[in-house]
């Protein structure tokens, strides 16, 4: 029998699905908001009817036998269950006052949303897949799984990591039990350390800074907490007040003063009006970052002294941090840091996928597919019949096939100041574009920053973009330089360096970067070099191919959407340039 394990994120933000073969070979991975158009795919399914019947088709068309296994556990903790018997997860329930306040950053009306959303995408997950299944696969077996939210999230990061032995931290939100989790990895095993319990969170914690800077927190604006903080200084009375709301002893992490709400009220004095900039909640974000980041430092120092491990493995929601992450190395005792692709709820379907894979082969070493690391080139692609109908039908564009000069005619215009969507092969798995769903410019101008923001992306001024640099030339512009393959970590740039680089250096000198190796991404490497030989600067600005709201393009149509109503010079899809008239953006 032919066997795929699907693996199913049916977290009510971030779903996502990943199809494993019983070899460990990651097949396909991607996130529902990619094909939804919808960012984060707020209480979408992982598996739309439609789009799943076309997925099975093209990766599993001759499975017999599936395992479907999702990330989070079926049985619920008994608080939930209370809370559900009470009706506090029904709509007029949000609104009760009558219950006892949990002691955490947010309101109980937050978090009771969060659990009745989750409990309810677990009760109905997998409806869509068994249905096109027993319809389309008539003959086919299937069984389901289900495993511990926080243990998805350690298979899918260590699992595609390139170490055989780490330890692993798991920092979000909220699981089964509470916000984190901590693991010993080796020999494809992954042992628990301890797991928090409780509402204590440093995810909450970071929810809660966002908004009192005036950012969504459900639309996913942590970034701009991250990006705003370097404008602003450390608050000293806001810091001792930050204090006072959370406290780590050891693993352990509690919002347990008895005068927590009396300092959360004295908070709001500190949130930004919704009629003033952002700028105005820089200091905020400075100070809220900054605790962070001595909350999480503190933390993983107690993890490397617990194993010993010099090599950590860090996944969940918190890891997303960037400029957190470039600091793990000098501020604790671990050496080597690895963050997956998608250490956010999407990167939980593979490692659901992984662990069932595990569970029916405990007597082998079944994920030994990765050498180096896991490709995040996992998702779905625009074939070269789709564009070639496109030209079939466009009007007043120029379309050039250019197999073998696309990335040398790329360069040239990028090193003449031309913004250029580029997409290459298979989208990215994970909420970062790495060359292969990407915007591309010239990072040697500042004013190239404030040109895409504002005719490109239509975002705030303040937010910051990325460097893809050559590997082999990085240290010579990043200050105690660490790869950072998924452009998972923020590392200063020599001050030698800052001005010829102005477009992807923040006002604070650093620069969350992407290394780029031949052997990850041949295509994108060989742009970036035709861009260094033309410039002598052996990087390029890249930014997610999309607008600000919306996730990474999924379709062509969802490319020339966005080429046709921005400030884009050209496109690049697989060998296709495809150019506006040349005084468009004069």
């Amino acid at each position: 029998m032919t066997r795929y394990y699907i693996g199913l994120s049916v977290t009510y933000h971030d779903p996502a699905l990943a199809i494993v073969d019983s070899d460990g070979h990651v097949v396909f991975a991607e996130a529902s908001e990619r094909y939804l158009q919808h960012k984060r795919a707020l209480n979408c399914q992982p598996d739309p009817l439609i789009h799943i019947q076309n997925v099975l088709t093209r990766y599993c068309p001759d499975g017999d036998d599936f395992i479907i296994a999702i990330n989070w556990q079926r049985k619920r903790p008994l608080y939930e269950n209370i809370i559900a018997l009470l009706g506090g997860l029904q709509a007029p329930g949000l609104l009760k006052t009558s219950l006892k306040k949990l002691r955490s950053p947010l309101p109980n009306y937050q978090l009771h949303h969060m659990i009745a959303c989750q409990r309810h995408h677990i009760y109905t997950a997998a409806l869509n897949l068994t249905r096109i299944l027993a319809e389309h696969y008539p003959a086919c077996r299937i069984r389901y799984r289900d495993f511990p939210h926080h243990l998805t999230h350690a298979a899918a990061a260590c699992y595609s990591s390139p170490f055989s032995s780490a330890a692993c931290a798991i920092i979000d939100s909220f699981g089964e039990k509470g916000a984190m989790a901590f693991y010993h990895f080796n020999n494809q095993t992954l042992s628990p350390i301890f797991e928090s319990k409780g509402p204590g969170s440093l995810g909450f914690y970071y929810m809660k800074i966002t908004e009192l800077c005036g950012f969504d927190w459900l639309k996913g604006e942590e970034w701009k907490v991250m990006g705003l903080a370097p404008y602003g200084r450390l608050d000293h009375t806001l810091y001792a007040l930050l204090k006072s709301t959370i406290t780590l002893q050891g693993f352990k992490c509690t919002h347990s003063n008895r005068h927590l709400f009396r300092n959360l009220e004295k908070l709001t004095a500190f949130q930004r009006p919704s009629n003033q900039p952002p700028e105005q909640a820089a200091n905020l974000a400075y100070t809220g970052q900054y605790f962070f980041a001595e909350l999480m430092a503190q933390l993983l120092q107690h993890l490397q002294q617990k194993t010993g491990e010099k090599k950590l493995v860090l996944a969940g929601g918190c890891a997303l941090n960037s400029a957190f992450n470039g600091q793990i190395k000098s501020r604790t005792a671990f050496e080597n840091i690895f963050i997956p692709s998608a250490p956010a709820d999407d990167g939980t379907a593979l490692g659901a996928a992984w662990l069932a894979l595990v569970q029916d082969s405990p007597n082998r070493n079944p994920i030994c597919v990765n050498s180096d690391l896991l490709t995040p080139y996992l998702g779905s692609s625009i074939s070269n019949a789709s564009i070639e109908k496109f030209c079939q039908y466009q009007r007043g564009l120029t379309i050039q096939y250019l197999p073998d000069s696309i990335c040398e005619e790329t360069a040239q215009r990028l090193s003449q100041g031309q913004l250029i969507g580029w997409i290459q092969g298979r989208a990215e798995f994970g909420p970062r574009a790495l060359g292969n769903r990407s915007i591309l410019a010239d990072p040697r101008s500042a004013q190239m920053k404030d040109k895409i923001n504002r005719h490109i992306k239509f975002r705030e001024s303040f937010r910051p973009f990325a460097p893809s640099v050559l590997h082999e030339h990085a240290e010579d512009f990043f200050m105690d330089y660490q790869e950072s393959p998924y452009m998972d970590k923020t590392l200063g740039i020599k001050p030698l360096h800052q001005q010829s680089i102005a477009a992807v250096c923040h006002v604070d000198g650093s620069a969350r970067l992407q290394t780029v190796k031949e052997n990850w991404n041949p295509k994108f490497y060989h742009l970036i070099q035709c861009f260094y030989q033309r410039t002598g600067i052996p990087m390029i600005l890249n930014t997610s191919f999309n607008i600000m709201g919306k996730p990474l393009i999924h379709s062509l149509e969802d490319a020339i959407a966005v080429f046709m109503t921005c400030g884009l010079d050209a496109i690049v899809i697989n060998d296709y340039l495809i150019a506006k008239p040349c005084d468009e953006n004069n």
